[in-house]
């Protein structure tokens, strides 16, 4: 029999990949799966979890086939974060998964920042909760579908499920627990702060936290042995970063995806000044991730390509052509609004400084530099002090690879290999089995901070937090959203 592999799997929004990885840390092969986000009705953002677990399956299957012979040392899984995942003692669904995109809970949310209560919660876990977080999603059904609270057995997250339906065990881990409910000294549940929402009477539906999720294969019709050993990593932003090597206090995680995920590792807890982002809790007694997960990201870059009529393929020439001075753009085109570095479910996007000279490469170039300000503000709240590494599709572009870097004022490594949350499930489920970490860190690219242009960004930073600043005391003062239907 060949050399043994460890397996990724990284359930992700509306993609589904499996990877295999040698001992010595090459990517031997990918299988991916779509799977849908559906929206039944405005801001309302939903999942099957059947379709999303049957994907599992589906690319550990292809996998095992394409991979015959050799033997499987684990499957570490890793998954979308937040939202709420109501299921059964089986884990079957009770009610289609919410997912973190949700904006239903948004009339919640700003009830409890009004009241003091969302402030409240943030001094004891150092998370800021959004609408498509575990808690405002709760208090939502408790007021709307009580009734399927009652028949579940567990609130949970996407990997958790996951888990439980191949192994029947049912637990979390201390990254997912982490907002809205974990104390993160004791690593276990705040009932203060269950108490202080409302949702005591709902404690029992969250799964137990376990320091290493864990249990053996049986389901059927992945190709791999029963009793193949299946680990609930990290959720993706903390896999991710574990997967592309973020280890030294001060460094930071850039993944530019359809939301801008900013992280940067910290060795202790501060729940003070302004409320932003989240605490997230590591594997590691002592370390934890601050994480300012953006809602702003390639989506809103997509948007306004689609808006000036021109495919993403066009991107790089219109970058290198752009001229975005005198234009500020705030990117924040998400129904949901925006939930870091500010937790804002008013939130829109603003265009300012347009005229009749302005062209589309300047709109696009300006909404690229626009998401760049928005991670320079992520990464600064989150305390970044040392190196920046990069991945995911917005940065395969060069061009905006080397705005990003240009705008942080320093350099930043892209990572070869995107695969960087499916690489840090693999590293948790290596753990836990007792096996050596792979053996060679992932490959990048950097870029540095082109001089000339320090001035330039510098101006174009600050004149862009004074339009935010503008626009966050417009958007506090108008009329909260009504329930969505």
């Amino acid at each position: 029999m060949d050399a043994p592999y460890v397996i990724g799997v990284d359930a992700g929004t509306t993609v589904t990949k499996a990877v295999a990885f040698g001992i010595d840390g090459t990517q031997l092969c990918r299988i991916a799966r779509p799977t849908q986000l559906n929206r039944p009705a405005p801001g309302r953002y939903e999942q099957d979890t059947d379709q999303v677990v049957a994907s599992v399956v589906e690319v550990l299957a292809a996998l095992a086939a394409r991979l015959a012979g050799r033997r499987a040392l684990a499957v570490g899984v890793t998954g979308q974060g937040d939202g709420l995942w109501l299921v059964d003692p089986h884990g079957r669904p009770v009610r289609p998964a919410m997912s973190w995109l949700d904006a239903r809970a948004a009339p919640i949310v700003s009830d409890w920042s009004a009241d003091g209560r969302l402030v409240a919660a943030y001094r004891r876990t150092g998370g800021l909760m959004f609408s498509g977080s575990a808690g405002p999603l709760l208090a939502w059904l408790d007021a709307h579908e009580p009734g399927d609270l009652a028949a579940a057995a567990t609130a949970g997250y996407c990997k958790d499920v996951v888990l439980q339906r191949l192994t029947g065990v049912r637990a979390t881990d201390v990254s997912d627990a982490s907002l809205p409910f974990l104390d993160p000294h004791t690593r276990d549940y705040d009932a203060s702060v269950l108490d202080l929402l409302g949702l005591a009477r709902w404690r029992h539906l969250l799964a137990p936290v376990r320091s290493q999720p864990a249990g053996e294969l049986r389901a059927s019709g992945t190709g791999l042995p029963a009793g193949t050993p299946v680990i609930a990593g990290p959720y993706d932003l903390p896999a991710s970063a574990w997967g592309a090597g973020v280890s030294a206090t001060g460094d930071g995680l850039l993944i530019v995806g359809t939301t801008l995920a900013c992280q940067v590792l910290r060795d202790r807890v501060d729940t003070g000044g302004e409320p932003s982002g989240l605490t997230i809790s590591t594997w590691e007694a002592g370390r934890w991730l601050r994480a300012l997960p953006a809602m702003v990201g390639t989506a809103a870059l997509d948007w306004v390509l689609r808006l000036v009529g021109v495919g993403i393929d066009r991107l790089p020439a219109l970058l290198s052509t752009g001229r975005a001075d005198g234009l500020t753009v705030l990117p924040f085109f998400a129904e949901a609004g925006e939930r870091a570095p500010f937790v804002e479910p008013n939130a829109r996007a603003r265009i300012d400084g347009m005229h009749l000279g302005t062209e589309a490469p300047d709109l696009v170039r300006a909404t690229a530099e626009a998401i760049a300000y928005s991670a320079r503000h992520c990464l600064t709240e989150a305390g970044l002090t040392g190196e920046v590494t990069a991945c995911g599709g917005g940065v395969r572009s060069a061009g905006w690879a080397q705005i990003f870097a240009d705008v942080l004022g320093r350099p930043v490594r892209v990572l070869t290999d995107d695969e960087t949350g499916a690489r840090g499930a693999a590293l948790a489920a290596l753990r836990v089995i007792g096996e050596p970490p792979l053996a060679h860190a992932p490959t990048g690219h950097t870029y540095e901070p082109d001089p000339a242009t320090a001035g330039r960004y510098q101006d174009g930073y600050a004149r862009y937090l004074d339009h935010l600043a503008q626009a966050r005391a417009g958007w506090a003062h108008s009329p909260s959203k009504e329930s969505i239907p």
